[in-house]
């Protein structure tokens, strides 16, 4: 390599963390759920909106399971509607 040439970077793939079931799996295969800097938690379709965000597989029982143990509040330290929980769940009948 010459001193001249741009180094490139080499982005970092690292699986996220399922809240409900534990298990670890590439991004794409997980449903985000999204803190924004206003505090309105929502589902995140594109999984790259602005603020923090927790993911869940997109299995039933993974979701109720994250509900049942509160475990997207703890993540994203605000209370989550139960909307949002059916949205999820909406989701995960689709994608079956």
């Amino acid at each position: 390599m010459t001193k001249n040439a741009p180094e490139q970077k080499v982005k970092k793939r690292r699986p996220r963390t399922c809240v409900g079931c534990g298990e670890e799996s590439p991004k794409r295969e997980l449903l985000r759920v999204v803190r924004t800097p206003e505090g309105i938690v929502c589902y995140d379709p594109t999984g790259k909106a602005n603020g923090r965000g927790a993911y869940v597989c997109a299995r039933r029982e993974c979701i109720e399971a994250a509900k049942k143990r509160r475990s997207f509040a703890r993540a994203l330290n605000r209370e989550v509607p139960d909307e949002l929980f059916d949205e999820l769940l909406k989701r995960c009948a689709a994608d079956e």
